[in-house]
């Protein structure tokens, strides 16, 4: 077996790298040589993609950069939420190209949380919070504090702290936990929200269309398979107030196969 070590990229010498990443680079440099080193023994990359993990990985997620920085051009202000973190992708990557922007990571897998902690101190990533939890925890968590009713109703309130009753008679529910048990500090809808390989629209419009503001922006990087996804799932995004869904492709960099970015607006 060759050493981790070893293992030489494809794109380690590419002028590509910094053309992409620019100020970035260095500390997605870190990011690759963690990912080299521990990434498949960790099951967060297979091992075929330890030679690739430039182009599959990290390019790949940096293709949506554009797209966030121009759904939050004209706002205050440029947060974002990650669903289903897993590896860091496409989070860790967009938080290191955008240092301006505001990420939470959402991950419910605790190995994973683990990974995505060490990550942001190892890259020193001031712009990062990483939450255990599942997107409907999230939903339910900003739900209760703009005083919305509802949220995501399939989850009840078994994450929820007890509540007691407010002076008018209503039911005051306590914060909602994460699967730390600990009270979840989101308060507000985000401006963005990115995913990469979580699941289908039909399921993914209600786990992310909720988190966004009016006039925010789902930002997913999908297959080829993409547009069949949102004529299937038509319905539950005009449910969630998703409007104008669509395709683009985007660059991933030059003479590399470009990716397929679905975008859903929030009305």
């Amino acid at each position: 077996m060759v050493p981790m070590s070893d293992v030489t990229d494809e794109l380690d010498d590419s002028p590509i790298l910094e053309e992409v990443l620019g100020d970035a680079l260095g500390k997605l440099r870190v990011f690759h040589a963690k990912l080299v080193e521990e990434g498949e023994p960790r099951g967060l990359i297979g091992p075929r993609d330890v030679a690739i993990i430039w182009e599959r990985h990290i390019l790949n997620s940096a293709a949506i950069v554009p797209f966030v920085r121009e759904s939050t051009a004209k706002k205050q202000f440029k947060t974002v939420a990650d669903i289903g973190s897993g590896g860091g992708f496409p989070g860790i990557v967009a938080a290191a190209c955008l240092p301006n922007h505001q990420f939470t990571l959402v991950e419910p897998m605790e190995r994973r949380i683990e990974w995505l902690n060490e990550c942001v101190e190892d890259m020193e990533l001031e712009n990062v919070t990483v939450v255990r939890a599942r997107a409907n925890e999230m939903i339910e968590a900003i739900a209760g504090a703009s005083g919305v009713q509802g949220g995501n109703r399939g989850n009840g309130n078994a994450r929820n702290g007890k509540g007691g009753r407010n002076g008018r008679g209503a039911v005051a529910r306590g914060p909602v936990l994460d699967l730390d048990g600990k009270p979840i500090q989101a308060r507000h809808p985000f401006a963005v929200v990115t995913c990469r390989a979580v699941a289908p629209m039909t399921k993914l419009s209600g786990w992310t269309l909720p988190l966004l503001e009016r006039g925010g922006r789902l930002v997913a990087l999908k297959g080829r398979s993409a547009q069949e996804e949102i004529e299937k799932a038509s319905k539950e995004i005009a449910k969630c107030g998703g409007v104008r869904p669509r395709v683009v492709d985007a660059e991933v960099g030059p003479g590399l196969e470009s990716t397929h970015v679905l975008m859903v607006d929030k009305k």
